[in-house]
């Protein structure tokens, strides 16, 4: 059984770019009123030309700021956390300020908006958070990432017995064409890209839409949750 977002709040958490532009543009386009929230809300307001999309400020890192955001917004239908921040480099590289951000923003940042905004969604309401593809491929520079995107599972799973009936679910992208990938330069950006088109199942990179079109499966098929649902290409397999 699916339900409609016609005339549903749904809060996304991220940037005004990349996947989290996507998902919102996508939910908007299925009737939803959308709030883009992150920490610069005048930017995020410069990147949406819509009455339908509305901009906060909020740092998932600080309780007192989720706290807030859900003062602000009372009752919303649905939550959509895209936040990350990148923990990548080997073991001997990583710094325990990078690794715990990391954990902060993805895995503590939805735990602290269940907290703050279960007890004002309806029941039928859900939450879609973000894991990854590396929680199930160990790769060398990943370890981080990995830690974090495996503890995003195990939050994903243990939130829908606890929340329920409010679903929970999360969405596992493999290699996506965003811009996260633009720090290693041109060159590199695109070896590694031809590399995955090569060896995944799919035998191409994902784009921003195929996750928007997950997060429109997750928040809208009533009979699913504490399911990680991978969006990778099959990229684990291989």
């Amino acid at each position: 059984m699916s339900s409609s977002l016609q005339g549903r709040r749904v809060l996304v958490v991220g940037r005004g770019s990349g996947i989290a532009r996507a998902v919102t543009l996508a939910v908007r386009a299925a009737g939803a009123t959308v709030i883009v929230a992150g920490r610069d809300a005048g930017k995020l307001a410069g990147a949406y030309e819509d009455p339908g999309i509305e901009a906060e400020a909020v740092d998932l890192t600080d309780e007192a700021s989720v706290e807030a955001l859900a003062d602000r917004l009372g009752q919303v239908d649905h939550i959509v956390s895209t936040a990350s921040a990148r923990a990548r480099g080997q073991v001997a590289d990583l710094k325990h300020d990078t690794v715990l951000l990391s954990f902060s923003t993805k895995v503590l940042g939805p735990i602290l908006l269940a907290k703050h905004f279960a007890p004002r969604m309806p029941q039928d309401g859900s939450f879609v958070i973000f894991s990854g593809s590396s929680a199930h491929k160990p790769a060398i520079g990943m370890l981080a990432v990995a830690a974090t995107n495996g503890a995003v599972d195990v939050v994903t799973r243990s939130l829908a017995v606890e929340l329920a009936p409010i679903r929970v679910n999360a969405v596992s992208p493999g290699t996506i064409d965003t811009g996260a990938y633009d720090a290693l330069g041109e060159e590199k950006k695109a070896a590694l890209f031809e590399q995955r088109r090569q060896t995944n199942p799919v035998r191409r990179v994902g784009t921003a839409d195929d996750i928007a079109e997950a997060v429109l499966f997750a928040l809208t098929n009533t009979f699913m949750t504490g399911v990680s649902l991978a969006v990778d290409g099959g990229e684990p397999l291989v």
